[in-house]
């Protein structure tokens, strides 16, 4: 630990312009403008944020196996990894289920597809059917078995994060089991963590660029003007969104003991990554450092927050019913209240069995569709042209959602220091330095965070 200077040291406040916030949200409005105005130059802007997202990834699996193996390995009571991992999944679960009940009653109150009256027989199958394979691929056996890594590094070069996250598992277990004897290794992690953190806070620096150069690419090849027709559901499932992190996570916060626009208010810098980048990968280091910050303990975070990127997609979830019924009320087909429990249920399934993969919103769409034959999964391709514009909204929640999650698991398991809690959605100091932070500007390298 590196010890802040006497609390009677003034605090140095940045100039508005160095928050990473600030620039990000600058370089959203230029990459809206440029892809506006001048939609072939956007387009061809699209490395910039593939190369962000790519640089985010880079580091997203030793940040993983450093915050685990540490966490676990520093705990010695293996009984408590089993328990934060039984209650996290008992949270995933209840929350996920309810998300799906959400997006299944608000589109059946609205039905923002009633009366757009298209005809089945007038739908591109084609273009959805690379989503429709990856569905179908996509079972519950090979989900489990994928977890399992070819080799202990392959974990790694893949980047697949719940390989990564069984091997750190694994590994912090072992060093628990051995003890003492496993100190030295244990000490080099933490120094290791030190210094990848300061990679993180380094690769952040381009988060500007990537968002300016992702949102260029989005408004550019899709234009603004392609929402309008379908403005109805977009609008319908951002305010169903809204509704759920305010109203339902907002509840479930006033119980735990915190406020959910304050701790939105925490997140800021990483939700307008999030939105730039239509990614909530591109902030998965930052989230862990800032969860850690607000009090929640090291081995919680390790296990909640990486394995709440596969499970607990609450976003995702409302999504996919939504959508069902959407293209249900546009082919004009009435689902009776059995098929649209038929629907959740299947629902349930498939987002798990799909949890990892690449586009896992629109893939679980389609594997839900295919078990329900009353929906055509050709239907698919009325939201085709207009999913790139929600999926900012899936992946701003599931965010959202997941910082919810670890601090809740972390205040079950007694994991939770309370006043660095309030002192992090206050944004007042914190006593104690442990490593940068993605976040800080430069000149910034120490985060501030409970000891």
């Amino acid at each position: 630990m590196i010890p802040v200077p006497s609390e009677a040291a003034p605090v140095v406040r940045r100039p508005f312009y160095r928050h990473l916030y600030f620039q990000v949200l600058i370089a959203i409005a230029l990459g809206a403008l440029i892809g506006h105005f001048w939609p072939d130059f956007g387009e061809s802007l699209k490395p910039l944020g593939d190369g962000f997202i790519k640089l985010v990834k880079m580091v997203i699996a030793p940040v993983i196996f450093l915050t685990i193996v540490t966490g676990i390995a520093g705990m010695r009571d293996l009984g408590s990894v089993g328990r934060v991992a039984a209650k996290a999944f008992a949270y995933f679960l209840v929350f996920s289920t309810l998300a799906l009940i959400v997006g299944l009653i608000i589109a059946n109150i609205v039905r923002p597809g009633h009366g757009l009256n298209i005809d089945p027989a007038s739908l591109n199958a084609g273009a959805v059917e690379q989503y429709a394979a990856a569905a179908h691929e996509s079972t519950i056996v090979g989900f489990l078995m994928g977890v399992i890594p070819d080799t202990l590094v392959s974990a790694f070069s893949t980047g697949n994060i719940l390989q990564v996250l069984f091997v750190s598992i694994l590994f912090g277990v072992s060093l628990a089991l051995i003890g003492d004897r496993a100190q030295p290794v244990l000490d080099l992690f933490e120094t290791l963590s030190v210094a990848v953190f300061k990679l993180v806070a380094i690769v952040m620096k381009a988060a500007p660029i990537g968002a300016f150069g992702a949102f260029a690419f989005t408004i550019g090849a899709y234009g603004i003007a392609s929402i309008a027709n379908l403005a109805a559901l977009i609008v319908t499932f951002y305010a169903t969104a809204i509704i759920f992190v305010v109203g339902v996570l907002g509840l479930v916060g006033i119980a735990n003991g915190f406020s959910i626009l304050k701790l939105i208010r925490y997140l800021k810098e990483e939700l307008l990554l999030v939105l730039g980048t239509s990614s909530s990968e591109a902030a998965l280091p930052s989230l862990i450092s800032k969860m850690e910050r607000a009090g929640a303990a090291k081995s919680v975070v390790g296990l909640v927050v990486p394995t709440g990127y596969s499970f607990n997609l609450d976003g995702t979830n409302i999504y996919m019913t939504m959508a069902a019924l959407f293209i249900a009320q546009a082919l004009n087909i009435e689902l009776t209240l059995w098929q649209q429990i038929t629907l959740l249920l299947v629902a349930m399934l498939s987002s798990k069995g799909a949890a990892g993969i690449t586009g896992a919103g629109f893939i679980t769409l389609a594997a839900t569709l295919s078990v329900v034959p009353d929906v055509p999964v050709a239907g698919m391709a009325l939201i085709l042209g207009i999913d790139r514009f929600m999926s900012e909204c899936r992946a701003l929640t599931n965010f959202i959602g997941n910082a919810v999650a670890t601090i809740v698991v972390a205040r079950w398991e007694n994991a939770l220091d309370r006043d660095a809690l309030t002192a992090a959605l206050n944004g007042q100091p914190q006593p104690i330095a442990v490593g940068p932070d993605p976040a800080a500007g430069p000149g910034d390298d120490l985060v501030l965070a409970k000891d």
